[in-house]
């Protein structure tokens, strides 16, 4: 035993480390295949499973990242929304807000923006789930209405992202109300022969499909997105009939009617980029 490694008498022997691998956070089970996928993986793919296709959730920061050619200009950033009815349920909505704030860095549910798409000047707005489930209120429907009067002045086309639980209970009527707001704004934007291009992901429901999300000149989905008004279990105890299979799934609307197209994440961009060119609209 080398002179070095020697244990002194009368020193401790010291205990071994246990040897720790921290593992947490960086594989994620998909919820359609069970498939166990590395984390890196799955954002390397744009958050779809290289299995069975699934298309996970994705923020709006995100979805602007794969649209745009690279940075974009972000637009009416600082709108916030008011208590109109000083609404509480298990929280105050002045105090959810204030939460919903710092967990997403953002204002409100909607991220408005102009950049290059496939060197196409585009206008962008992307609903952000997170915050408040992506709910439509005053400063959403602000947002977006802006965005059609601005791709209406500056004739660029627009493409708003929708990814909602619907209008915005806390704000009443006043969320309802930005249905008509955008519907109206948005006739003047067809008046104009400016292409709007709506793409709904999951989920898109409530008064968001009941307006916007279903007024594109192109409606198309990703797979898998749940797209609806109300819930399949409202529906079925309204009509008292069981419900067909896959019903509310953008693979269920395309094959009805409802939808244009239904496309994956990673042919998103150029598949718009083809359809501003179907709408003859070279930049």
């Amino acid at each position: 035993m080398p002179w070095f490694t020697r244990q002194k008498s009368g020193e401790k022997k010291p205990e071994k480390e246990e040897r720790k691998v921290r593992t947490e956070g960086l594989w994620f089970k998909c919820d359609s295949c069970r498939q166990i996928i590395w984390k890196k993986t799955l954002e390397e793919n744009m958050n779809v499973c290289p299995k069975c296709g699934r298309h996970f959730r994705i923020d709006a920061t995100t979805r602007l990242r794969l649209l745009f050619d690279g940075e974009w200009e972000t637009h009416d950033a600082d709108l916030v929304s008011t208590d109109p009815l000083g609404f509480v349920d298990s929280k105050p909505y002045t105090t959810r807000l204030e939460e919903m704030r710092a967990a997403t860095s953002l204002k409100d549910a909607v991220i408005s923006a102009t950049g290059r798409l496939a060197g196409r000047p585009v206008n962008i707005c992307v609903l952000e789930l997170k915050f408040i489930g992506g709910s439509m209120g005053a400063v959403v429907g602000e947002k977006i209405t802006r965005a059609v009067e601005r791709s209406i002045s500056n004739h660029m086309p627009l493409i708003i992202v929708s990814a909602s639980g619907g209008a915005r209970m806390q704000e009443g009527m006043v969320s309802l109300v930005q249905m008509a707001k955008i519907s109206a704004a948005l006739m003047y934007l067809d008046e104009s022969g400016v292409p709007y291009i709506s793409v709904l992901t999951d989920p898109t429901t409530g008064g968001v499909t009941a307006s916007f999300a279903m007024l594109g000149d192109l409606n198309i989905a990703e797979p898998g997105a749940l797209i609806g008004f109300a819930g399949p279990r409202v529906i079925e105890q309204t009509i008292r009939q069981k419900l067909p299979e896959g019903f509310q799934t953008a693979e269920f609307l395309l094959k009805n009617g409802m939808l244009d197209a239904v496309v994956k994440r990673s042919e998103m961009k150029n598949y718009i980029a083809k359809a501003l060119d179907f709408f003859c609209y070279k930049g």
